[in-house]
């Protein structure tokens, strides 16, 4: 019996060595016949190049061997054959009509270069032979000519996806995995007004929803701009924001926004905030950047001893009080502790945000002094003198129409053509007094009624306005 099984054994094993030549024998054939080998070695090949773009394009992300991989590229028999794999698809849409700002959103393979302005939307599925290339200036003064005139143009280079493009972008020297926001500090940033309105609002309706995780790249990058603001960049950016148009690496982001998304003058409109913000909500936002202590203003008894406090915003040069120590005086009378603002006060925006909040009342003549507001306690008051030359409308879409949604009050006090100065340079009845729309319609509100101008209060009648709103921020 053991023989016996030997022997089938053996006779099993020559039958399948006989069985594995026959078929080895048929696969050569196969192989000979078909060409399949070469498809083999070439798959071999594409594999071995992809596994080689995945590690040199991790070493690229920090700046080396770019050179070497862009060879590996161009030395392939089948170099397209690389380029299509895992390629993403990008996505480009611009809003061109908005009244304030052009902007861009893009997601997808996105390559910018700071020093030419360049972002490139490779494979793009939106991409249109007549809208390859967007330029916008991201500003949000769009309606003023002169002031767009100094913002630098920033192109959006759409390609078309495989294999109908015939353009090759340029290679990635830093990958970042968090969106960027691309903006001009070039406007008219200087004036705290305009840098509010034109650049910090808007950049919070922008950037805030990243929660930090946001890369900032500025045009016409400003260094004492950004000195000034810091504290609020940080707070929107965990990054250092970068100087664009210095800037020479070739960085890749999975998403970016190109210009800033505005509503109005100091003004959020909830329904068109992707996130629901209000102006309240940003004034919370600053209180938490400052570290201001005061959300709220409450109402002070008067039998109480205590003061309501008011910061008196004072300026120089124009539309200055030429009795403003007479103002001070009434204001305290009334029984304000009274907290004069010179310009050289205000500047320091970190300090003088404490001094605001700790205030009830602030009270100046229309400029960009009345910005600081946004670091009043809620329901706090805020009184604009407006001055000559009916002004009443200009002044109150700037300071008085925000007001409500920052969740303050808001008193006006109207100069009277005996409270201006005016009167000394021009007779009662020259334009200026008679029409002072005339004067409006030829250009000239600048040069005369706010550059012109400086205001003489009649104390009396301020002071029956002022104790109006003592009153109404006090109880017995």
């Amino acid at each position: 019996m053991k023989g016996s099984h030997q022997e089938g054994t053996k006779h099993e094993s020559g039958g399948s060595l006989a069985k594995w030549l026959l078929l080895t024998a048929l696969l050569v054939l196969i192989v000979l016949k078909t060409g399949f080998l070469p498809q083999l070695t070439r798959f071999r090949e594409i594999r071995f190049i992809e596994g080689t773009d995945k590690i040199v394009q991790k070493v690229s992300s920090f700046g080396l061997g770019s050179a070497r991989w862009e060879q590996l590229q161009y030395d392939t028999e089948k170099p397209e054959a690389v380029k299509d794999v895992g390629a993403p698809i990008s996505k480009l849409t611009c809003n061109l009509s908005d009244y304030y700002s052009d902007t861009c959103a893009m997601e997808g393979d996105l390559r910018i270069h700071g020093i030419s302005a360049s972002v490139y939307v490779v494979s793009s599925s939106t991409f249109q032979p007549e809208n390859q290339t967007i330029t916008v200036r991201p500003y949000t003064r769009k309606w003023e000519q002169a002031t767009m005139s100094r913002i630098r143009e920033v192109s959006m280079r759409s390609t078309a996806p495989a294999p109908y493009s015939f353009v090759i972008p340029p290679k990635c020297t830093v990958r970042h995995d968090v969106p960027a926001v691309i903006f001009s500090a070039g406007g008219c940033g200087t004036n705290f007004f305009h840098a509010m309105t034109d650049l910090i609002v808007p950049l919070y309706i922008t950037a805030h929803e990243y929660n930090g995780h946001v890369q900032l790249l500025i045009t016409d990058y400003k260094p004492e701009w950004v000195t000034k603001f810091r504290p609020i960049l940080a707070a929107l950016s965990k990054y250092a924001a970068i100087d664009f148009d210095a800037d020479t690496a070739v960085r890749c982001f999975p998403s970016a926004h190109v210009g800033l998304v505005t509503h109005r003058v100091l003004g959020i409109n909830p329904a068109l905030s992707r996130n629901g913000y209000t102006m309240m909500g940003f004034r919370d936002f600053l209180r938490s950047v400052f570290s201001l202590q005061r959300p709220w203003a409450t109402p002070i008894s008067r039998s109480s001893g205590q003061k309501p406090r008011l910061v008196f915003v004072l300026r120089r040069h124009s539309r200055a009080l030429t009795n403003e120590d007479d103002a001070v005086a009434a204001m305290t009378d009334l029984g304000f502790e009274v907290v004069a603002a010179l310009p050289e006060d205000v500047r320091d925006m970190a300090r003088f945000a404490g001094v605001v909040n700790s205030c009830d009342v602030m009270v100046g003549v229309h400029g960009a002094g009345l910005t600081n507001m946004v670091f009043l306690p809620h329901n706090s008051t805020v009184v604009q003198i407006i001055p000559w030359g009916a002004m009443k409308w200009p002044c109150y879409y700037d300071f008085g129409e925000p007001v409500p949604d920052m969740g303050l009050q808001y008193v006006e006090y109207e100069v009277t053509a005996e409270e201006t100065t005016l009167k000394e340079k021009y007779p009662r009845d020259h334009p200026v007094f008679t029409d002072p729309l005339s004067i409006h319609r030829q250009g000239k509100t600048w040069a005369t009624f706010l550059e012109g101008q400086n205001v003489t209060l009649d104390i009396e009648r301020f002071r029956g306005v002022m104790q109006q709103v003592y009153l109404s921020i006090t109880t017995e």
